[in-house]
This record gives structure tokens, sequence and C-alpha cells, in this order.
């Protein structure tokens, strides 16, 4: 299926849009899906395959800034991005065997947990401990389980996945929130190559929309990893973000109308 330059167009705004949002909190998927979905009117199982081209971008771009600038630090990381990697690595299958609806009233529950550990105690958020060579690292037996069932979910639907792991990394794992974005875009950016590479065997993924995606994905994690990077309120600017970010998934998962 060919697409016409506005979609093209489309997917290329909306990229950029779920790029920058991504980098600093999550669900910019809700987006892109949004797009693969409604606009250019792929099933929802293609949109899932096409979706995760954009994501590998902009999780290549927003790493390598985050890199320069210092912000990633992956020796003491190296469990937790495994477990992600392998949980992962089984949420894609499940994903190529069952329909995304099934989860759908598991998302809504996540969602309402994840507004209420957001809004309580935000200085847990905006001032967690940080971590260094010193700090000592979580038991292989919490890490392990936590980040094998978040990248499972990442793997199967990725719509989402960002805040789930970003509240993983700041509340379990103790991390600033910029920190626990460049372990996040890391994360995602090396379990998605296997990723794609499943949904491609698959014939899962239209490539034309797939790349426009890409373009504005990989601008738009970019730009927002350099302001992320240096800007010194970036923790603030990422809080509020991600708060926003959860509410807006909430309308739109119990009062659709209201975000149409």
């Amino acid at each position: 299926m060919e697409l016409p330059l506005y979609h093209l167009l489309i997917a290329v705004f909306g990229g950029f849009v779920a790029g920058c949002i991504n980098t600093l909190a999550g669900n910019g998927s809700a987006i892109t899906l949004g797009i693969l979905t409604e606009v250019i009117g792929l099933p929802g199982t293609t949109a899932n395959g096409t979706n995760r081209l954009g994501v590998l971008a902009q999780g290549a771009s927003s790493t390598w800034v985050f890199q320069r600038k210092g912000k990633l630090h992956m020796r003491q990381n190296r469990l937790l991005v495994a477990s992600v990697f392998f949980g992962a690595l089984f949420g894609v299958w499940a994903a190529t065997q069952i329909s995304n609806e099934q989860f759908r009233l598991v998302y809504k529950g996540l969602m309402i947990g994840m507004l209420f550990v957001v809004l309580v105690k935000p200085k847990r958020w905006l001032n967690p401990a940080g971590s260094d060579a010193s700090k000592p690292s979580l038991a292989w037996w919490i890490t392990v389980p936590v980040y094998l069932a978040i990248g499972f979910y990442g793997g199967f639907i990725q719509m989402g996945m960002g805040i789930l792991f970003l509240a993983a990394l700041v509340l379990v794992s103790r991390m600033s929130i910029i920190e626990g974005n460049a372990v996040k875009s890391f994360a995602v950016f090396l379990y998605t190559i296997a990723v794609i590479a499943i949904f491609a065997r698959n014939g899962l993924i239209h490539w034309e929309a797939a790349a426009a995606l890409a373009i504005g994905q990989l601008v738009g994690g970019w730009l927002t990893a350099e302001f992320a990077s240096t800007y010194k309120n970036a923790d603030v600017w990422a809080y509020w973000i991600l708060v926003v970010m959860v509410v807006l998934i909430l309308l739109k998962l119990f009062w659709p109308a209201a975000t149409n």
C-alpha cells in the first residue's frame, strides 16, 4: 500500500512529537499507533510492528546524546538491561500470537496505579538518591523479575512502556528521572532491534510508514535528550510531562469521547 504525501507528513510530525514525549516521560506510542491505525488505516498487529522502527531511531539518537553528556551509566545496570531484553523477546512472541485487546483492562489498571504513584510524594521523583559507583545494587531477585515483566510488556505492545519503565527506574532502582531516561533509552533501543526482526519475519511492518515515523522520532529524541542533559530543571519538566501524559491516557481509556 503506497501512502499519499500528507500521510507521510503527518507520520513525520507525529513521530517528532512522540520522540520528544518518549525521551522525557513515555507513551509517545499512543500518538504513533493512533496515526498508524486511525489515519493510515493499518491493522492493529501491523501498526504494532510498524511503530517499532521509530522507537529504534529515537532510542538510538537519545542514547547517543545521553552517553555523550555523561548521563548513561551502564556498569551497574547491566543485569537490569539484560532482564528487560529477554523479557521483551517473550513479549514480542506473545504479540504475534494473540490480540492486543486482551491487555486493555490490564493497561487501564496499570495507568490508574501509575497516576497514584506519580502524584503521591512527588519528591520521590524530583529528589531521588541517584546512582553512582558507590551505591549498592538491588538484589538480583528483585531486579530480574521486575525488569523481565517490564520488558515483556514493552515487547508486547510498547504503548505505555516508557512510563512503567521510568517508574521502576526511579521508584525501585532510585535513579533520577534524567538518569532513568538514559537507561530506558538504551534498553529500549537494544531490545527493539530484536523485536523488529521478529515482526519483519512475520510480515507485520509497513516500511514506508515506519520510515516516516523514524525520521520524526530520531529528530525528536535527539533534540529532547540534548535539552534534558543540559537544562538544570529538566527533572521538573520531565515529572510534569509524565503527570500530564498519565492523565491524558486515562481520559482516553475511560472517556474516549472527551479526547475525540
